[in-house]
């Protein structure tokens, strides 16, 4: 279920598609996820690693996918609780091997090779569809405490 907007302390945030296409893009993205996540009242560690997982996807999305869209939007869960869904889609090439490309110190450019599986520590889902051909799509959410 999500709702059209975030609320946090005495102020909504509407759910939002953000384009991922040129450079200056990656900080517009980062800077949509750390207003949502105040807004949302999660404590600054929390913040920070949402923020830094987006900022992962959505580089992912313009250096391998030749850009795409970051939508942020609010995740309720049946128990109640509330945090942010963020969803990375690119139309590139996709992921020929998602476990090699989730492993620890594997890169198919010139990082470290923890993007993925770093991402996916920083968050509480995970969720990835890609095809050799069809485009990639991250789906995220972290749980506010």
């Amino acid at each position: 279920m999500l709702p059209d907007e975030l609320t946090g302390p005495g102020q909504g945030v509407p759910a939002r598609e953000h384009a991922v296409r040129a450079e200056e893009d990656l900080l517009t993205a980062r800077h949509a996820v750390r207003a949502s996540a105040v807004a949302a009242g999660f404590t600054i560690v929390d913040q920070t690693k949402i923020v830094t997982a987006a900022s992962e996807l959505v580089r992912n999305a313009y250096i391998h996918g030749g850009g795409g869209t970051m939508t942020i939007a609010v995740a309720r869960d049946g128990r109640g609780r509330a945090g942010l869904r963020l969803t990375v889609r690119d139309e590139g090439p996709g992921i020929a091997d998602v476990e090699q490309a989730m492993t620890d110190g594997f890169s198919t450019g010139a990082g470290l090779g923890h993007g993925l599986g770093g991402t996916r520590r920083l968050v509480d889902e995970f969720t990835i569809d890609t095809a050799p051909g069809h485009g990639t799509t991250v789906t995220i959410v972290r749980w506010k405490p």
